[in-house]
């Protein structure tokens, strides 16, 4: 689960990347039925030519391909015999014909990436550079499936790039590659290369069905795989908009391969909720998580885990669609399951989702007796107790309790403070809800101290880049508020830039910020400038909230004001 932007519920973990594992299997297993080189057993040592090995790939036939290996073990088999019957009738020709065939073998049933290296080693001198394509593939895919030698996994994915990708002849094992690179690169956070050719993967796979050259079925495992980390990639590089684009694409591939109500199915659906809550998009979040709950529910029952941290998740939603009764009751069946489990830290962690939703409902006392008791369970250092201090805080500001909010605030920042380097973004959300009650209770210094030390630590975290621009807004928001207009807009519109590319351009986040920057010119005197972002307001929070909603007014009648002092 993610944690969400502090424009508004943040109470969700950030999801970590995708694992590939299963799905480089499946390409590892595709391979046992290609030849491992193009060699030539029936006219000697001869190399079958490139445009004949690439019609091969190009087929893309599963029934070929085992056909095309079942002739190549027969052919094997007449030489073992020979070799066995009369090796000194064997020429050097048909010797070194021998000798590779045995090397192919070894390779297919090496099983550690230690032997596969051994073995590709002895390849190298025996085979053509053009003969190693696949190899290279396939070691570059069992080295990023295991994770632990990226460097090493770009380096067979490049080599197999070099010889596959020639003579512009598209094929699978071409596409393939290119997703390798696109995996390996982003292990290696050179997102913009990941994105490069995990793009060229994907027009390659659509010109491979386009052609008819292979069929959606051979092309699908291939595809789920580029658009996964097309997603990975892209909220790595902040673009969540995008990203959620091609986690919906690769949730519509698995619809066409699972059985309906396949727990990997659930499992999806899952994953494209907590996407829509990371850009505040409850609504459309809702039904993929409704759908998520009734295939778990139906495949593990009530009691199971998944089931619970669908609960879990669809009370963040209700929560976000303020449907708050709902979402505590979500919280109490998710708490009963975790109880049963014995998951403390989740359980842990549901307590504390329920406290605040009893202080959304204005149920202070209860909350706070709530956390009286969770509090007894987190250890003295733990960032559980800093979020317990913190929601203690909250309960406390909405009864007008400044004193003994501000003591539950300096404790978790106490806490937080020793925690920034092992889990700036954790501690970096919390500060931004600490910053917040700060500014309930006038503490406006104070809650622009601690969101420009949040910046320092997400400006340095590639992934963060949608948070830095909710904290630049929030920071450029409060130094209009406190009478520092010319030093908000540039936070205001470094904001506005920063959440465009996250959330597309017309989130309404990015419409509540320009609405902001326009006042910040027209009090500069800006009239012309604070006419056009205003219009931009207008305009994103007319098609994000409509044409009737009282912040669209808002932006309507400042727009109105920013013609009047230009003469309009």
């Amino acid at each position: 689960m993610r944690k969400v932007s502090s424009f508004a519920v943040p109470h969700l973990q950030e999801y970590t990347k995708t694992s590939f594992s299963l799905i480089s299997k499946d390409f590892i297993s595709h391979f046992s039925s290609l030849p491992s080189t193009s060699t030539n057993p029936i006219n000697g040592n001869q190399p079958i030519s490139p445009q004949s090995s690439n019609t091969h790939l190009k087929s893309c036939s599963k029934t070929q391909s085992l056909h095309f290996s079942n002739v190549k073990t027969q052919q094997f088999q007449t030489f073992n015999t020979l070799v066995e019957q009369n090796p000194s009738q064997l020429s050097s020709r048909q010797r070194k014909i021998y000798e590779r065939s045995q090397l192919e073998e070894a390779f297919e049933s090496a099983k550690t990436i230690q032997e596969m290296i051994q073995v590709f080693q002895e390849m190298e001198v025996s085979f053509d550079e053009r003969e190693l394509g696949l190899p290279c593939l396939r070691i570059g895919l069992k080295l990023d499936q295991e994770g632990e030698d990226p460097e090493k996994a770009l380096s067979f994915a490049k080599r197999a790039l070099n010889i596959l990708d020639r003579d512009d002849k598209l094929s699978l094992p071409l596409a393939m590659t290119l997703q390798l690179l696109g995996s390996t690169c982003y292990s290696l956070k050179r997102f913009n290369d990941s994105l490069g050719y995990l793009n060229r993967a994907n027009r390659v796979l659509d010109k491979l069905v386009k052609d008819g050259s292979c069929s959606d079925e051979d092309v699908r495992p291939i595809l789920h795989a580029v658009q996964l980390e097309l997603c990975n990639t892209k909220t790595a590089m902040g673009r969540r908009e995008e990203a959620l684009a091609n986690l919906r694409k690769s949730l519509e591939l698995k619809e066409m391969t699972l059985e309906r109500d396949s727990k990997e199915l659930g499992k999806a659906n899952r994953d494209v909720a907590e996407a829509y809550v990371a850009i505040l998009h409850f609504k459309e979040a809702l039904p993929f998580c409704l759908k998520a709950l009734d295939i778990h529910k139906a495949q593990l029952g009530q009691n199971s885990v998944e089931v619970a941290h669908d609960r879990r998740l669809l009370g963040v939603i209700y929560t976000g669609l303020e449907e708050h009764e709902k979402a505590l009751e979500q919280n109490q069946l998710s708490q009963k399951v975790l109880k049963n489990w014995g998951l403390d830290t989740d359980l842990l962690r549901a307590e504390i989702d329920a406290a605040n939703m009893q202080i959304a409902l204005g149920r202070y006392d209860e909350a706070i007796n709530t956390l009286k008791v969770v509090v007894q369970q987190t250890g003295r250092e733990s960032e559980d107790r800093a979020m317990v201090f913190i929601s203690m805080a909250k309960a406390l500001c909405n009864q007008e309790k400044f004193t003994d909010a501000e003591k539950c605030l300096e404790i978790a920042s106490g806490i937080l403070g020793k925690k920034e380097k092992t889990s700036p973004v954790e501690v970096a959300e919390a500060y931004m809800e600490i910053s917040m009650l700060y500014e309930t209770m006038d503490k406006f210094e104070a809650a622009i101290s601690l969101l420009k030390r949040t910046l320092a630590m997400l400006e340095k975290l590639p992934q963060e880049q949608h948070s830095v621009g909710s904290v630049s807004a929030r920071v450029g928001w409060l130094l209009l508020l406190t009478g520092g207009v010319q030093h908000a807009i540039p936070f205001l519109e470094d904001a506005a830039e920063r959440l465009k590319e996250s959330f597309g351009s017309k989130h309404y986040a990015v419409g509540y910020v320009y609405n902001n920057l326009g006042a910040a010119y027209l009090e500069l005197d800006r009239p012309q400038s604070a006419a056009q972002v205003f219009a931009y307001a207008k305009d994103i929070m007319d098609v994000s909230l409509g044409p009737h909603h009282t912040d669209t007014i808002e932006a309507c009648q400042n727009l109105s004001k920013a013609y009047a002092a230009i003469g309009r």
